[in-house]
């Protein structure tokens, strides 16, 4: 068998990058970041972009122009996988590159659908799930990208309080200021992952009236044997109701989840680079263990919503009838 030629140059490249790192850091001073669990106000604490009649005051959120890059981000790459797979039934019918990836991408969802849900309630569900679990992916890997939530505008705050925050910059910054980055991860705001999750459950309660009609209800209001058996007819009324508390518990869960574990990655990531200052290369690999959450998370999302959606295709009596 032929052996395979050792390439010790990565080994190389690895430690100058730890060195380039160390210069790096004792010539451009890295400050501590912020935890911050709220998103922040890129005009000033308190001050309002606009103001709406109903609503009230809108604020500026450094989360706000994150969610619009991501959804022309998308829609680009949308255009750009069309145009491939245009392109490859002009030629060999065969996709290649981006097409390539999408289409095996979106196949494998729907495969996934089809087997939990049916072929017919698929069409109806993969839409929702496939829409929010690349979504939710694509926004938790675009706050990897270098600069997210790193670099912004330095605000002055109350003499004596110490900088939390910061970017690479020379030199010392004085007490007194903090950072405000440009751009936050959405997933790490809580208003978007309580939105998802609205979305969610809302759709859920959808399609389960399209599929059992008003008959739906009865999942949360059971009334069938309360009159013929009392006592058991009382116990499906009382596990009706917890159904219906756990269908707007699914809510709080769905944000919370998502939230709570990207918010989770950035605390971990800015405290072990604290702790390790110029030795830059673990808080790396913590960034490459937060990409794997990210999308791992994406994945529990999407799929508990269609699984969700599955469920709410089938009454009760469906389910007594499987074996």
């Amino acid at each position: 068998m032929e052996q395979r030629k050792r390439r010790p140059w990565r080994r190389w490249v690895v430690l100058a990058l730890m060195i380039i790192g160390w210069i790096l850091g004792s010539i451009f001073i890295p400050l501590q970041p912020e935890i911050s669990v709220k998103a922040e106000n890129l005009l000033g604490e308190g001050m309002a972009w606009f103001k709406l009649p109903i609503i009230g005051d809108f604020y500026l959120v450094n989360t706000l122009p994150v969610i619009l890059i991501t959804v022309l981000l998308i829609v680009l790459l949308a255009l750009w996988a069309g145009k491939s797979l245009k392109k490859s039934e002009q030629t060999d019918l065969v996709p290649h590159g981006i097409g390539n990836l999408m289409e095996a991408f979106f196949e494998l969802l729907y495969n996934l659908t089809e087997t939990s849900a049916g072929a017919k309630w698929a069409k109806k569900i993969f839409p929702w799930f496939a829409t929010i679990m690349f979504y939710v992916m694509f926004a938790n890997l675009l706050k990897l990208i270098p600069g997210f939530e790193s670099i912004g505008i330095l605000r002055h705050v109350a003499a004596g309080n110490p900088v939390q925050n910061g970017i690479l910059m020379p030199g010392k910054v004085e007490n007194g200021y903090v950072l405000v980055p440009f751009f936050r991860g959405i997933s790490v705001d809580l208003n978007f992952t309580l939105a998802i999750a609205l979305i969610s459950v809302f759709m859920t309660q959808v399609i389960g009236f399209q599929a059992q009609g008003f008959g739906y209800l009865s999942k949360f209001f059971n009334f069938r044997t309360m009159f013929k058996v009392p006592f058991f007819g009382a116990m499906d009324f009382l596990v009706g109701l917890l159904e219906l508390i756990s269908e707007l518990a699914k809510i709080v869960s769905f944000a919370f989840r998502l939230f709570g574990n990207m918010f989770a990655g950035v605390v971990l990531v800015a405290i072990v680079a604290g702790l390790l200052g110029k030795i830059s290369i673990l808080p790396s690999m913590l960034t490459m263990f937060e990409l794997f959450i990210g999308i791992i998370q994406a994945f529990i999302f999407g799929m508990l919503t269609m699984v969700f959606m599955a469920q709410a295709t089938q009454g009760h009596s469906q389910k007594e009838e499987q074996p």
